[in-house]
């Protein structure tokens, strides 16, 4: 081996040593907070504890599986908002020159992590949010703070924010800084989707999501749009197919167990966006190289 591939190896391997480090030290932390017997929680909800499980799905079957949840949850309050029912997300993920949160994803470690900033809008005067959602084995963990739009390229570039008229939740943003600066990531590429959500304020806070007409966009540029140029269709739901996920941070609820086997649902491993980047790779669409 040369020492060129020697040199590679052990930065790749460096890479995944720090960020498997910064995954597991604060799963240590979280888990202290838990043990506390008291949930802590920002004004954005900072830190959300919760289990996960994905579906894909064809439309008729989203749709009845619609009605069956809605005897159980009632529509999020944002879908109550939209005469459509459903509303726009957006979220510009960051990774490494060599794709490794990616490559993580795709071969389903257990512990891993994902930097992203999502929004709801192009207004100006409303937020994003910055946000790390990390996978302690089967355990999802979601720290998020808010920003504004103009303040992205700043703190993308490593600065601090400047005292802002509204609250921030430092703590939230310094830790996405620390793992954006481990891996020394950057914009890789903006993912749009419209959700229809059913929620359960209740103990176990039960979510159900469907998501539609999921699209891509590969960019360098520190920014969080939903319009704009560039975007390509994905075809997890191209032809119809619906993303379902299912979130839960207690118990498992009796009549979501019925749900799965009246429909026969199977859940599966699904990245929105290890899955794009993939797509952008078979389709040679400027996309960020996976190889190696």
């Amino acid at each position: 081996m040369t020492n060129s591939a020697m040199g590679k190896d052990e930065k790749a391997q460096d890479t995944s040593a720090q960020s498997t480090a910064l995954v597991a030290s604060q799963s240590a932390a979280d888990g202290a907070k838990a043990g506390s017997g008291k949930r802590a929680e920002s004004a954005d909800k900072m830190l959300a504890c919760r289990y996960e499980l994905k579906y894909h799905i064809t439309e008729s079957r989203a749709r009845a599986v619609a009605q069956f949840v809605k005897q159980y949850v009632p529509v999020d309050r944002y879908c109550k908002l939209q005469r459509s029912g459903d509303y726009p997300i957006v979220s510009l993920y960051l990774d490494s020159d060599n794709m490794h949160l990616c490559k993580e994803s795709l071969d389903g470690r257990q512990n891993r992590f994902k930097l992203r900033i999502r929004g709801y809008t192009d207004e100006p005067d409303y937020p994003v949010f910055f946000e790390i959602k990390r996978r302690i084995n089967t355990v999802i963990m979601k720290s998020r703070t808010r920003v504004m739009h103009s303040d992205v390229p700043r703190l993308l570039s490593g600065l601090s924010l400047p005292p802002q008229s509204y609250s921030v939740d430092t703590k939230a943003l310094n830790q996405f800084q620390l793992y954006m600066t481990s891996i020394q990531a950057k914009p890789k590429v903006l993912i749009r989707y419209m959700r229809q959500a059913f929620e359960d304020e209740g103990e176990s806070r039960v979510r159900v999501t469907f998501d539609r007409q999921l699209c891509y966009s590969v960019t360098d540029k520190p920014e969080v749009r939903l319009g704009g140029s560039g975007w390509q269709r994905s075809p997890v739901t191209e032809n119809g197919g619906v993303i379902l996920e299912i979130k839960f941070n207690g118990s498992y609820p009796v009549w979501l167990s019925r749900l799965v086997e009246y429909f026969d649902l199977r859940a599966r491993a699904m990245s929105k966006y290890a899955t794009s980047i993939s797509d952008s790779c078979l389709l040679r669409f400027c996309a960020p190289h996976l190889a190696g």
